[in-house]
């Protein structure tokens, strides 16, 4: 599964990846490991992390 997170984290909140991850409210260790795709939220916390950002979840994770 793929993800646009540091597409939208720059473009749209311009943060880096620490104030980013404040916003969304997770460490950035889990922050980098899915902006980087080893790993993937819980549905929960994606839908979360959807809704914060004003996005669908679809926006933001993708079937390559």
């Amino acid at each position: 599964m793929n993800n646009r997170l540091k597409e939208i984290r720059m473009r749209e909140y311009m943060m880096n990846p620490k104030e980013f991850s404040k916003l969304i409210e997770v460490n950035l260790k889990t922050y980098y490991a899915w902006e980087n795709g080893t790993s993937i939220p819980s549905m929960k916390k994606g839908l979360k992390i959807a809704e914060k950002l004003n996005k669908r979840l679809d926006d933001i994770w993708y079937l390559k």
